[in-house]
Order: structure tokens, then C-alpha cells, then sequence
């Protein structure tokens, strides 16, 4: 076990607006948003110890994220059409294995975060879901086709998985954090817009993979070139949440993190079907384990999020 400082969103702060660029916003090319954030100092509970301890309490519809030992064949990941044409291939072969009755899988987008100056995306602390119901509906519209093809999924089970691990060295630096779901509760979440760079025309194609530019520290908290592009939930504090991460976790080793399900509990049509004691979704962070030794070398890491379709209940 060790303590973390946690950055929660601060409800003071928080426009619930529907307006863009009045409503709260975050940007997804920086660690930065239009509300301000509190510190709360969190105990962190070593995932690997609970599981050996109590296998059964830990898995992705019972905590909300689960832990493997699964080393993939790409390691550098620096080609990104190797990424697409392999790796992606490895995430959905991973996905079929641990969770039964998947029929269908769309791999939407990855980030590659490094923690060094130069880097375009680096560790983000901020506690916070990647998609809300709305934004998760959203994504099967926009991947999947043909249209009709796409409302027919959203009437059945999908969920959004994260499926996170490092890069060439254990993340000792600015580990990942989640909490489990069971600690949380829908109150505990806000809708926050979700702010991409605007890019030209033939460069927009929707996809925005491998095209990450840091920007100028001058330009954080400025809306100008931006667009709204998707809506996630910032966290705000809770007494009750338990956090968890992986300690000195290793590239060999997954953690799957859900981020949405249209059977979590508590959720009603239009979004979902919800069924009561399966998790719905998983907040989390990068957070700064003060154990980390002096010198550890800055934390690599790759994050796939996918859509995931299951079979039709008999």
C-alpha cells in the first residue's frame, strides 16, 4: 500500500451549463481545464495483493477493471501503423479471450503518453471516466456502419474498454490509479466537454491518431481552435472511494478499464439496460506515488479504448 494526492474536480468550480465553452471543458492534447481542482490524500491499495487475496472480489463487472499477465508482441511502439495492423489485433484477440460472448469489437483510438518534455501527451492527473452514456452512444454512431447496423448494436449489451500497459519499463513514475466501482456513487460524477484541436481539411478525417502536437503553454486556457468532440465525467470527491494500482506494474502485464456499459447498474433507456451489481465505470489517474525512487526513469504507457458488442441474450 502506499498514499497518493488526488486531483478531484472541484464542485465550486464546475459550469453545468449545456453551452460549449460555458459548460466545464478539459483538452485532450494537454492537462488542462476550465475548472479548478482539489487535493485529497487518498491511501492506494496494491491491486496484485488484493487479488491474490480474494480473487472473486476483483474483475471487470465486479470492480470495474481486472489485471492479466499478457505480454504483446509489439514493444516499441513507435510505428504507428504497426500499432494499427498488430497491436490492435492483439487487444481484440485479449478482449475475446477474457470476456465470453463478445461478437463484435471496434478499436476507436489510442494514446501513447511518455513522461518527458518533449512528449505530445504525458500523465494526466485528473480523476475522470473517458465517456459518458452520451458520448459512448456517440462513438458506436460514429465507428460503426451501416447506420442501421449501429442502432441495432446500441439496443443490446456494449460496453467501452481501455485496455491500459506500460512501455519498455514498469510504471513506477506517475502509476495508474483506478477506483473501484463499488465505492462510488452517479452523483459523484460530471459531465465535463471534451476539447480537440481543429484540424483542416484533407487533415480532419476524424481520426486524430498520431497527429498529437503539444501546444504553446500560452494558448492552455484558450478555446480558440478548438472543437467540441466527446464528453467525459469529472470526479468530484468522495470519502468513500478506494483507490488501487498496480505497483512497479510491468509491460507484460493489462489492466482493463471500464470506462462504459450499457448494462451497468443504475442506467435507463435510452443508454442502457442497467442490471444491478455490474459496474458501470471506472474512474481513474495517474497519480505521484511519493515511494518513487529518485532517478526511475519518466513512465511510457499505451492506452487502446474499444468497443465491445456481446452476443444477444437467449
Amino acid at each position: 500500500m502506499t498514499t497518493g494526492t488526488f486531483r478531484y474536480a472541484d464542485p465550486a468550480t464546475i459550469n453545468r451549463s449545456t453551452t460549449p465553452f460555458v459548460k466545464s471543458w478539459s483538452k485532450v492534447d494537454v492537462d488542462y481545464s476550465s475548472f479548478s481542482r482539489v487535493s485529497v490524500s487518498k491511501p492506494v491499495h496494491d491491486l496484485r495483493s488484493a487479488v491474490e487475496s480474494s480473487p472473486s472480489d476483483f474483475g471487470i463487472d465486479v470492480s470495474g477493471f481486472a489485471l492479466y499477465n499478457h505480454p504483446a508482441k509489439e514493444t516499441s511502439f513507435t510505428d504507428e501503423r504497426a500499432i494499427w495492423s498488430g497491436y490492435y489485433a492483439e487487444v481484440e484477440a485479449l478482449l475475446r479471450e477474457k470476456l465470453p460472448g463478445i461478437k463484435r469489437v471496434e478499436i476507436f483510438d489510442h494514446t501513447i503518453r511518455r513522461n518527458n518534455g518533449s512528449a505530445a501527451r504525458r500523465p494526466v492527473q485528473q480523476v475522470h471516466v473517458d465517456q459518458t452514456p452520451a458520448a459512448a452512444a456517440t462513438r458506436v454512431r460514429r465507428h460503426v456502419s451501416p447506420p442501421e447496423e449501429a442502432e441495432k448494436l446500441l439496443k443490446g449489451r456494449y460496453q467501452i474498454i481501455n485496455v491500459w500497459r506500460p512501455i519498455s519499463h514498469p510504471a513506477t513514475d506517475f502509476p495508474l490509479a483506478f477506483i473501484d466501482w463499488r465505492s462510488t456513487s452517479p452523483g459523484d460524477l460530471v459531465p465535463i466537454d471534451l476539447l480537440y484541436p481543429k484540424r483542416s481539411e484533407p487533415e480532419d478525417d476524424g481520426d486524430d491518431r498520431g497527429k498529437e502536437v503539444a501546444p504553446a503553454e500560452e494558448t492552455y486556457p484558450k478555446t480558440e481552435g478548438y472543437e467540441v468532440k466527446g464528453e467525459t465525467y469529472g470526479v468530484v470527491p468522495n470519502e468513500t472511494h478506494k483507490f488501487y494500482y498496480v505497483k512497479d506494474m510491468k509491460p507484460e502485464e493489462v489492466v482493463l478499464i471500464k470506462c462504459f456499459d450499457s448494462w451497468g447498474e443504475g442506467l435507463e433507456e435510452p443508454w442502457g439496460k442497467g442490471k444491478k451489481g455490474v459496474a458501470g465505470w471506472t474512474p481513474h489517474t495517474a497519480f505521484v506515488d511519493p515511494a518513487t525512487p529518485e532517478g526511475t526513469p519518466g513512465r511510457e504507457s499505451i492506452e487502446v479504448r474499444c468497443l465491445v458488442f456481446y452476443e444477444d441474450e437467449e
